[in-house]
């Protein structure tokens, strides 16, 4: 196995065009478990943490750029106001060693429909940045996913950075498992209100073979808010929401959890969400009046 260790963007993107089947590790949460158990034995590791660009973060455009190397702990310390979701989503990822060391670019480039950053991505409507050395490219996090492991990224391309909208309403992300953390989540969601455009952005893990929306609960849900001043929806229209997350799951029975009880759990983590958005929303608007 060749391993390389370029210590600025460009010679790792040529790096990567050298060597497309090469292996960018990071943080190495992942790819070191897979390597220690044989699962996978690339022909190169390509080295990225000499790279400071991706460990930056920052305002851009109205957004908030964050570096792809960003650690978990990071975004907690410094973009709870900036990315509450992800941040929320942070905090559940395993112990806080892995924290230190774990990535948002990580969680995209392995693409596993359990991580925990892809639900706040999809709900925030944010977007990806690809680098190669043909140039740069941006790929909204509702059109990265394709299929099982599998996403937008070509080969000779890295993963440079996420861009987060600024967020204009309350960010929930909850998480079921055996424990809050240490563990691959059974499922998990992320909702998020745009009070500016008056829009509903989900997102859903661990309920399909890749990370989904329910595109159904956001339309419903965006024309049953009360948008002026967040006064709490009819209990009918909470249950809907729950059964229209519910209704776009996908999910498999396996050793953590049956399908059944993945979709009854969404539709809870739904409710809920939404009763601790419509809380925060109240708050906000009774602020500004």
């Amino acid at each position: 196995m060749e391993f390389l260790s370029p210590s600025t963007l460009e010679e790792a993107l040529e790096a990567k065009s050298a060597h497309p089947d090469g292996l960018p590790i990071m943080g190495g949460t992942d790819v070191m478990v897979e390597l220690n158990f044989d699962k996978r034995r690339p022909a190169a590791l390509i080295d990225l943490t000499r790279i400071p660009e991706l460990a930056e973060w920052g305002a851009e455009d109205g957004c908030t750029r964050l570096g792809a190397g960003v650690p978990y702990t990071r975004i907690i310390e410094h973009l709870s106001a900036a990315a509450p979701a992800l941040a929320k989503a942070s905090r559940s990822v395993a112990s806080p060693q892995i924290r230190n060391r774990g990535t948002v670019g990580g969680n995209l480039g392995g693409a596993s429909p359990a991580g925990e950053a892809h639900p706040p991505l999809l709900a925030t409507d944010a977007v990806i940045e690809l680098a190669s050395v043909r140039g740069r490219r941006r790929v909204p996090a509702r059109e990265f996913y394709l299929s099982f492991r599998t996403t937008a990224r070509r080969d000779d391309e890295l993963i440079t950075a996420v861009l987060l909208p600024e967020p204009s309403g309350p960010q929930q992300f909850a998480k079921i498992g055996t424990r809050n953390a240490m563990v691959i989540a059974v499922t998990s969601f992320s909702l998020a209100l745009d009070a500016e455009r008056r829009t509903v952005g989900t997102g859903l893990g661990s309920a399909g073979p890749t990370p989904l929306r329910a595109e159904a609960a956001e339309e419903f849900l965006a024309g049953e808010f009360d948008w002026e001043g967040g006064a709490p929806l009819p209990e009918a229209a909470v249950r809907r929401f729950g059964e229209l997350v519910a209704a776009a799951s996908r999910p498999i029975d396996d050793q953590r959890g049956s399908a059944g009880y993945r979709r009854h759990a969404l539709s809870v983590m739904a409710r809920r969400a939404l009763s601790w958005s419509v809380t925060d929303y109240r708050k906000e608007a009774t602020r500004c009046a």
